[in-house]
């Protein structure tokens, strides 16, 4: 009987640690999966898509011209779906955040659960110990957020207002480089970056033949906005001062529990761009325009980000080493500052 009540205490005590696993970092994993799977779906449907158009053409069903039409379409439309499908894992995300900040969630889970049981029940052991061990490659949830400017030659342009924005997510993983050693990490994942620019003084942005230029408009403007999107593929060199932990005979190599430097970069490529213009019209009626296209963003992206901080929060700072819009007669690459989030 003593056998068969300490089995049903320890099967009742690993239900109870179940229940508490799901903290704030695992349901952001979940969906930073979710946006990585919506991702991969999208772009295989769209590779599908491109061979059945592939074949049309070698069958001389369609024209050359007429290919690079439908591609142009699909890919459009794979973008959307992407953005739009990525939008809902957003807004949860958003949520999950304001339920952590109002104290909705239980953190109490602890790296070490002990369970103890009456000598009677279980005389040859006073406890049960439960270590969740620390795996040498482990998955975050990245976000990121800040404001963005337009360097011309190493000054900002000027032309731009403050609230000119960007904010980033994806996932990532981080993989201890030395065995017995918890200082340096490869940091690797997938992330969508979107970057807003807002000219000032009444400005937008229009093509000028194979250029894009601003404007003045001739009238007020309450929002000018032009956002472009980027899938990239970011890799950094993590630099982590976590202190291991030894218990008894095993060693764990935490990661996310003190200072961290990351120094790399990303590249991808130009997913999205669009325009949004709001004002009021000559008849006081609210107007809001969306402009969805080419306004010469350039198709791929690449550069040089950096961060440092403590914890699972750090200053984050990004550069795009080519140029925003092809074809420009004076460069102008985009510089991030911000800050960023690396939840485990």
């Amino acid at each position: 009987m003593k056998t068969i009540t300490f089995y049903v205490v320890a099967l009742l005590c690993l239900c109870a640690t179940k229940l508490c696993a799901q903290t704030f970092s695992d349901r952001a994993n979940a969906i930073g999966d979710k946006i990585e799977l919506i991702t991969k779906q999208q772009k295989d449907s769209l590779k599908i898509e491109i061979e059945a158009i592939n074949v049309q053409l070698e069958k001389n069903e369609i024209t050359a011209a007429q290919a690079d039409t439908k591609k142009q379409e699909l890919a459009q439309k794979r973008a959307n779906n992407i953005e739009n499908l990525v939008a809902v894992e957003q807004q949860k995300l958003d949520d999950l955040v304001k339920d952590k900040v109002d104290g909705k969630i239980d953190e109490t889970t602890q790296r070490k659960i002990t369970f103890k049981y009456d000598s009677r029940t279980r005389s040859q052991k006073d406890s049960i110990k439960k270590v969740l061990e620390f795996k040498r490659t482990q998955s975050q949830f990245v976000f990121a957020l800040g404001v963005n400017r337009l360097m011309n030659d190493g000054t900002a342009d000027k032309s731009f207002k403050w609230r000119s924005d960007f904010y980033e997510w994806g996932v990532s993983w981080n993989t201890r480089i030395l065995k017995e050693n918890n200082l340096l990490h490869a940091k690797y994942g997938l992330s969508l970056q979107y970057n807003n620019l807002r000219p000032d003084s009444n400005k937008i942005f229009i093509k000028d033949g194979a250029q894009t230029i601003l404007a003045d408009v001739g009238r007020d403007i309450d929002v000018a906005r032009l956002r472009y999107v980027n899938l990239v593929i970011p890799a950094h060199l993590e630099f982590d001062f976590s202190k291991k932990k030894v218990n008894g005979d095993k060693t764990y190599f935490p990661t996310h529990k003190s200072f961290r430097v990351g120094l790399g970069g990303y590249a991808g490529v130009n997913v999205k761009e669009k325009q949004v213009i709001k004002f009021e019209d000559d008849n006081d009626n609210n107007v809001k325009n969306r402009t969805k296209g080419n306004f010469n963003v350039n198709d791929f992206v690449y550069g040089l980000s950096a961060y440092v901080g403590y914890g699972e929060f750090s200053l984050y700072a990004k550069y795009d080493l080519q140029p925003v819009f092809s074809n420009n007669e004076i460069d102008q690459n985009n510089l991030s500052l911000g800050i960023r989030f690396d939840l485990n």
